[in-house]
Order: structure tokens, then sequence, then C-alpha cells
């Protein structure tokens, strides 16, 4: 602190006369000279654990759950469009099914010829034809949807046409009797053909044997090979298998649209690739990278409306529909009927999927142990006589990228006073976050009871990083079901034993009251709960509305904790109020409160003060809401009240008096003072603290021409003296 600033403060704080005070302040303070001393309050309800870090999680889960909201500045947004998504969306349009089994057959020359105009080649194009050409056989491991088939096409087309033999699409077995010489065949291996065929051989001798027979007949065959045991096992093995990697998306588009509308006139083309660049239309797809089967699908939608006879709301909406379909093709062979040992693949690949969802953006770490977790709540659900383990070295976490269309990176995780790097992962989307929830909790019910289990043990996490998480996500899926959720996820989160699942309980009914059709039934249920609730259900109450959503109002949502508090103390209402004071509106906030400590009910002024203590007190990271405030990011290491008075400088006045009256007031002076000194201790080390505070702490010392009393005075100069 500079010198000048310094003696100024020094000085205000040094005056000391009797303070005039009203005949209703003088009833009020022979009341408070009367009651109990108040104390310093806890850090939080949640004491030592639960806090560091959940900012950061509360963020971005709001985030990648509500692709309308972007993430918070601080966090630079992925690469990608986002957008708002439906609140209960339906299944992808009939004009977009979900990819199916390979249809049989020859392959038509418009086809062929079609192939030959649009096709775009991917990396490693020359190899895999050389493959091809040597071996006779070539594997390409790729998810469906990822132009795997379209490549394979390719490759056979341009071989056998030195050969004059035409190409086929044919299911697997049997090949014997059709294959015909100089012909390529196009085939499609069942996920996982090892585990729903024990009795078959393995992939790497079921290609020895296609390649022998194929070779013998001189043609030519590739074999589809979705993500999974099959594939991992064929690539290991480097023999027939290859990695597919797709072509650039953009590319592909430009084919397509050049493709249908090169019989237009030109300026159609022009007016296609436009719309594909507008914001609007990436917002509504949702997709950093769209597969080659979705950029050439989407070409179409563009190719219509620029011809006019599609509308642009229509156009729209069938963006949006692409990461549903996706979604929906993910889970649609997951429930097929079988043993546990032959679906556990399939269930750990759902089950990554989800946890991603959930976990999207966090640490691969954690995405994968949840990951684990539910496979294990999936698989005792399929089969509840078989307990299910874990490969410890071939775990199906490595392979997650590819499963879900995710993509690994570098971050940091919030420790409180540090942070540390980890490795991320992250859908290459924001609406696919979303769509997965949505599609396995609206359309596989059995699916229901694992996930809410499973969502339930993450929520008793004692990691910011996991329950938050968890817990907006149960609120989430709650809102789409209120029924089900309350009594699956919130009433036993409510009435748990942990103060972390209380916590989270109150997070949940917060995010479920988003939905304004949710919202009276939330609000109702705290309400119940604040006036006839046991102890357990009364603190939940006073913790879900810190968040300010389930009142409708900030107002609203503080006249309930001044409620709350009347009858069940100020401890956890105080936290709340707080909670309410770091968010989007604090001037709210601090007129009501101001107003109370003139209020005749000791329990409002009660919660006025120790509000007041509070935001001297605790970090500001710590007191994370379901809004953004992105103007208290820089200063999210400080205590909140110093932290307002950086980022909004109209709110000085207000906070200034709460604290003297805090400092003036017989029941709350002690408490105030060693909150003070604290305060100011903790900026001692910190120039930019120091210089707010200079600027607040005469408005606390000085209240027009009444200063403080002597005895406040005389202790916060005597802590400046000793900085």
């Amino acid at each position: 602190m500079n010198g000048g600033a310094m003696n100024g403060t020094e000085a205000d704080l040094a005056e000391s006369r009797t303070l005039r005070i009203t005949p209703r302040q003088e009833r009020q303070e022979r009341q408070e000279r009367t009651g109990a001393r108040l104390d310093l309050p806890a850090d939080s309800p949640l004491g030592t654990v639960g806090e560091a870090g959940g900012a950061r999680a509360a963020r971005e889960a709001c985030a990648h759950l509500h692709p309308a909201t972007p993430p918070h500045p601080a966090t630079p947004p992925h690469p990608g469009a986002y957008g708002p998504y439906p609140a209960h969306p339906a299944r992808p349009p009939a004009e977009a099914p979900a990819p199916g089994p390979l249809p049989e057959g020859p392959v038509s020359p418009d086809e062929l010829a079609r192939l030959r105009r649009v096709h775009r080649r991917g990396p490693g194009f020359a190899v895999m034809r050389e493959h091809l050409r040597r071996g006779h056989l070539l594997a390409l491991c790729g998810e469906p949807g990822s132009g795997r088939g379209w490549t394979g096409l390719a490759l056979l087309a341009e071989l056998t046409e030195t050969t004059g033999g035409g190409v086929w699409r044919q299911h697997l077995a049997p090949v014997g009797e059709k294959t015909q010489r100089g012909h390529g065949y196009l085939l499609e291996l069942p996920a996982d053909p090892v585990s729903s065929q024990p009795a078959a051989p393995g992939p790497e001798a079921l290609l020895d044997r296609l390649r022998a027979h194929f070779a013998e007949h001189e043609a030519f065959c590739v074999v589809l090979v979705p993500g999974g045991e099959a594939a991992d096992r064929l690539l290991r093995g480097r023999r027939h298998a290859v990695p597919y990697e797709p072509p650039a998306a953009a590319d592909v588009l430009e084919a397509h649209l050049a493709d249908l509308l090169a019989h237009e006139r030109p300026e159609l083309l022009l007016r296609a690739r436009a719309t594909a660049a507008r914001p609007e239309v990436a917002e509504a797809l949702g997709l950093e990278e769209p597969l080659p089967g979705e950029a050439a699908r989407l070409a179409g939608h563009l190719a219509e409306h620029a011809r006019g006879e599609l509308p642009e709301a229509e156009l729209l909406v069938r963006c949006r529909s692409f990461a549903p379909r996706q979604a929906r093709a993910w889970f649609a062979g997951a429930g097929c009927p079988r043993t546990l040992p032959a679906a556990l693949p399939a269930l750990r690949r759902a089950a990554l999927r989800i946890a991603l969802a959930v976990f999207n953006g966090s640490a691969h770490s954690l995405t994968a142990e949840a990951a684990e977790l539910l496979a294990w709540e999936l698989a005792v659900t399929l089969d509840p006589q078989y307990a299910p383990g874990r490969p410890p070295f071939a775990t199906p976490a490595d392979t997650l990228p590819a499963a879900a269309r995710a993509v690994l990176g570098e971050g940091v995780e919030d420790l409180g006073e540090a942070a540390v790097p980890v490795r991320t992962v992250r859908f290459r989307g924001r609406r696919l976050a979303p769509a997965v929830l949505f599609e396995v909790w609206d359309h596989h019910h059995n699916a229901r009871g694992p996930m809410a289990r499973w969502l339930r043990g993450l929520c008793d996490d004692p990691r910011p990083q996991v329950w938050v998480r968890a817990a907006v996500a149960a609120g989430v899926l709650s809102a789409r079901d209120y029924l089900y959720g309350l009594t699956e996820l919130l009433l036993p989160l409510a009435r748990g034993d942990s103060p972390v699942q209380r916590m989270a309980a109150a997070t949940a009914l917060a995010e479920a009251s988003r939905d304004a059709g949710v919202r009276p039934a939330v609000a109702g249920l705290l309400s119940g709960w604040a006036a006839r609730g046991d102890e357990r259900e009364r603190e939940t109450a006073a913790l879900a509305h810190g968040y300010g959503l389930v009142a409708g109002s900030v107002a609203a949502s503080l006249e309930e904790l001044g409620r709350i508090a009347a009858t069940d103390g100020c401890g956890t209402a105080s936290y709340s109020a707080v909670r309410l004071l770091a968010g989007p509106e604090p001037e709210t906030v601090l007129e009501l409160l101001t107003h109370w400590l003139r209020d005749p009910r000791r329990s409002r002024r009660d919660l006025a003060l120790l509000t007041a203590l509070r935001a001297v007190r605790t970090r500001a990271s710590h007191l994370w809401g379901l809004r953004e405030v992105p103007e208290l990011s820089p200063y999210a290491a400080w205590p909140l009240a110093t932290a307002l008075a950086a980022a909004r400088p109209g709110c000085r006045a207000a906070l200034a008096e709460l604290l003297r009256a805090a400092l003036t007031w017989p029941r709350s002076a002690e408490a105030a003072e060693e909150a003070l000194v604290g305060w100011m201790r903790r900026a001692a080390g910190d120039e930019r603290q120091l210089a707010v505070l200079c600027e607040v702490l005469p408005l606390v010392a000085q209240d027009g021409d009444e200063p403080l009393d002597a005895r406040a005075a005389t202790r916060i100069r005597e802590v400046l003296e000793a900085l």
C-alpha cells in the first residue's frame, strides 16, 4: 500500500465520535445486547471438502449440457459451433434413418459413376489400394458413417476397372459360391463377432480364410470392421487391417454440393456455400467436423434450400437432427438380448459415451473411472448373477476418442490454491453430450435405473470435479421426467447422510427448475421442506435457493432464505445468501440485505450480518452458481467482498453499509472485527487487493459525517499499522 493511501485511510479510521441513532435503532441495539453473540460462520456446509474446483466444473457442465450457453470467457471455446438444443427433441426425422446393415447385391453403374464424381480420398488411400491389390483383402477399421464404405467401394472400383469386373456388396457368409473372378466385394464384419458368436473363429483366422479364398479367385475384398474388440485385435496384428481416417468434411461437402447443383444456375451453388458458412447453420449442426456421411446429407439439405424447396426454419430443424441421429445409432444395438460376457463390449462402449456426456471436457481419468462404474451397473442390470470384472491392461477407455467422436487434449483442474495439469477428453461437437443423455433417458427406459444409481454414487464423491457434474446431469434429466427423477434421484440425495449429497441434491433441484414447467413443482417441494421437513430437507431447501433459480428471481430466492432463517437459523441460509451475492445480480441482494438491517425481525438482521461476514471470508471461486458471472473471473481467488468491489464499483456503498453495521452492532462487532482483520491481512501481499481495500475501507469507516465507534476504528488502525 502506498503511503498516501495508508495515511488517508488511517485518518478516516482514527476519528471517533458518538454515533447518532434513531429510536428504532436504539430498540434494536437493546435487543442485540441481550442476545447471543454472533460468531464467524463456517466457510461452507460442506466443511473442508467439495469446494475447490466446483466453479470450473459447474461452468463446464452447464455449457456442455446447455449448448446455447457459450463457455466462460476464461475457458476458450472449443472449435466448432453450438446452439440452442430443443427441450424435448424427438428422434431424428424419417428422412435420415440410422445406418443399417449393408444392402446385398451389385453396385449399379450409375452409383459407381456418382462415386467417381464425388468421392474424396482420405489419407493413405494409395497405400490402401496397393495393399488390396497385392493381398486381395483389406480390412478398414472405422466407425459407421465415417465414409469407410464409400472408400471401400472406391478402392474396389479402381482395381476392377483393370479386370473388367463388377463391384458387389455382400453379406459376410457364405461367400464362396458367389465369388467371381476379377470382381470386387464389400463385406461388413458384425460388431464384436468373437463375443457374439462363441463358436466362430477369431477375426484374424476369419480374415486369413477370406484372403485365401479371394486370392484363389483373383478377386478383391474390402471388409468393414466397426470399432471394438475385433478392430483392436486386427490392428494389433497388422496383417490385414488398417485404421480408416476420413477425408476432410469440407472437401466432401463441396464435392456433393457441386454434383447436386451441377445442372443448376451457378448462383445456386454460391448460395449453398454461403448458407453452409452461416453461424446459425453451424450452431444448429453442433458438430465440429461432420463425418463424410453427414457432410453428404448436409449437402442435400443445402441444395434443397438453395433451390427454394426447403425453408430456412426446416433446414435448421434438419441440422439439429444430426447429433440425435448419431446418438440413436450409437445405442441402437447396445440392448440386443444376449449373455453378459457377449454383451460386455457393447455395454462398455455405451457406458463410455454416457460418461463422456456427463464429464465432457473433464479429466480423462475421471471419465474413464466413471465409465467403468456405469458399465458395472449396466452389467448387473442385464445379469444380476454375474459380477463383471475389469480388464486391467486393456481398458476400453483407451478407445474412447474413436468410439465416441472425442478428442484428447491438455487442460488444468482447479484445486483451490493451485491448478494441476490433466489430460482431458471431450466430444467433437457441442450437441453430442445432451444428445447422448437424452437418447438414453428418453428412449431406453431400462437404462434409467442403472444411470440413476450411478449418478447418485457420483454425487457422494467429495471431489467437486465429480459431484458437481453428476448433480447438473441429474437435474437436467429430472427436468425431462420430473416424476421419475424426483423419486430416483432428487429425494434419495436430499435425504442422504452426506453433506455432499445434500449439496448435490440442491444443485440438481436448482438445475431442474430451469424448466418453466418443472419450476412450480420444485418450488412447492422446497416450500414444504422449509416449513415441515426434517433437518436434512430444510438444509437442502436453503442450499437450493442459493442458486436464485427455484423461486423465479434472485429477490424471491433471498426472501425464501429469510423465511428459512427464521425457523432454522442463519447458518446455511447465510451461505446461500452469499452465493446469491456472487451471482449475476449482486445489487439486488445488497439492496435487500441493507433493507433488512432495519427490519424488526432479528433473523433477517442476523442473516444480513452473517452474509456480510461470509463475503469477506470466502473466496469468490468457492461461491459458484449455475449462471455465468464473467466479471468475477479475474478475481476468483479473492474474497468475495474484494472481488465485488473491484468488479462492480457500484456495489461498494451498500457493501460498506453492511460491514459498518456488523462492526457497530454489539452482537456482531467482535466477529466482524475478526473477519475484517483477516480480510486485510489476506490482502497484505497483493497490491491489487490493497488498492481496492483502500477505496472501500473509508466507506466502511464513514457514513456521511458518522464515523465508526472508537473500538472498531482503533482495532482496524492497529491492523493496518501491523501490515
